[in-house]
């Protein structure tokens, strides 16, 4: 049976989730029609821009970019704070009307699935009304528009999706592939990032078609074994499955790209908090524990560093993973001004491993007797069960504070002067 892959993408989510309750509890004006971002606080002038309104991409403002840089293009941008809580609930309900017409969807974002629905079509004219129907439905009951991209598998359902929007149907079949896909930049097609983009750019390769024609040997030869993926990926080859049950993640990460360049450790260090914070929060959401923490430097140089630690026990607290960060970043740091922040967490497991040995390798410790030595280490090993107990009341009582009133109602003291 011949697949038939769909990619449904929510148009600028955060923005189109704000403007919909907004206008439900009674907005006169629609932020979606006028130059708007979800983003910090324009008043202050932090942030980051989230998501945007088509007005105001005409006047240049992308996503990713600091508020006050967006603010210079527009002075007049209206910027509204994100409200995750709020965009939790709209994505379920998203996910909740996908479900209805195909019985395997992969959610792969807050905003966007992949749904399978080979076989279905056969109860449609065409691929591209069962596409109305669900934009129809979308857009009635939750009053926000999608676009939808199909094609008989997910890389090219993606890419379709991705054309124009918003609001938009399109299709790329494989016959459609030399037409459609082919003449478009090189950096458009999924997977290729900016330094990937400079690199094939160098070797003459500036269309998605100049990839697909490219010799497969020479871009393994340039890019290992990514080099092949691109190629596949450029001809519109992908086999990957769609799962209703994505598998476990690898690890976990969060970064911070700066806004100015840190070159104190003590600014570094409420950055480590803050990234600590919202990395642990998601384990403990996951109910997953961490053996190998890591952390990364991008310096103004644009030179990436890593230093990580293997720990004897797992973890998910807060406080564990700020300590650890701080370590690593005191041994990693050679001082040259830092663009960007970044932890990750690794060797997962659902089981939390406890701490056994915490003695090995201390000069001290071979210089006491016996008994003085089981007596300092239960005392030690206690000290530590009972602060870790403590650090993890601390985290579930923030936790559920965060849950029920947002992501901005308590937090730990370093991390607010991300605010000021």
């Amino acid at each position: 049976m011949e697949r038939l892959i769909y990619h449904v993408d929510v148009n600028s989510a955060y923005l189109s989730w704000e403007a919909t309750e907004q206008l439900k509890n009674g907005a006169e004006i629609d932020i979606r029609t006028i130059p708007s971002i979800i983003g910090g606080d324009t008043t202050k002038r932090k942030g980051v821009v989230l998501a945007k309104s088509v007005p105001a991409k005409k006047y240049g403002i992308k996503t990713g970019e600091s508020v006050s840089d967006a603010l210079k293009k527009c002075p007049f941008l209206k910027s509204f704070r994100p409200d995750f809580i709020l965009y939790k609930k709209y994505s379920k309900a998203f996910i909740e009307i996908l479900r209805k017409y195909a019985p395997v969807v992969e959610q792969v974002s807050v905003d966007e699935a992949y749904l399978d629905m080979s076989g279905l079509h056969y109860f449609y004219k065409t691929p591209v009304e069962a596409a109305e129907k669900i934009q129809e439905e979308i857009r009635e009951a939750l009053g926000f528009t999608v676009n939808v991209g199909i094609s008989s598998n997910k890389l090219l359902a993606k890419m379709a999706s991705d054309f124009e929007k918003p609001n938009k149907i399109h299709t790329l079949f494989p016959e459609e592939i030399q037409k459609k896909m082919w003449p478009l930049p090189v950096r458009e097609l999924f997977f290729t990032g900016a330094s990937a983009t400079e690199k094939l750019e160098s070797l003459g390769i500036k269309t998605i078609g100049d990839l697909a024609k490219s010799d497969p040997v020479l871009l393994q030869a340039h890019f290992k074994s990514k080099g092949l993926v691109l190629w596949n990926y450029a001809n519109g080859i992908d086999k990957a499955p769609v799962k209703d049950n994505p598998d476990q993640p690898k690890g976990y990460g969060n970064s911070m790209t700066l806004e100015k360049d840190v070159v104190e450790y003590e600014d570094a260090a409420k950055i480590l908090m803050h990234l600590s914070e919202t990395l642990a929060r998601r384990l403990r959401k996951d109910h997953i524990y961490a053996q190998i923490i890591e952390v990364e430097i991008k310096d103004c140089h644009f030179r990436k560093t890593s230093h990580q630690k293997v720990l004897e026990y797992s973890t998910n607290t807060t406080d564990d993973l700020y300590k650890i960060s701080c370590q690593l970043f005191k041994e990693l740091w050679d001082g040259t001004p830092i663009r960007l922040l970044g932890i990750r967490c690794t060797k997962l497991m659902k089981e939390k491993l406890e701490q056994t040995d915490i003695f090995s390798g201390l000069s001290f410790w071979n210089q006491e007797s016996r008994e003085d030595k089981e007596g300092q280490k239960s005392n030690i090993l206690k000290k530590r069960t009972k602060d870790q107990h403590k650090m993890e009341k601390l985290d579930q009582a923030l936790d559920k504070i965060k849950e029920k009133y947002g992501e901005d109602a308590v937090g730990r003291a370093g991390a607010f002067f991300l605010e000021k």
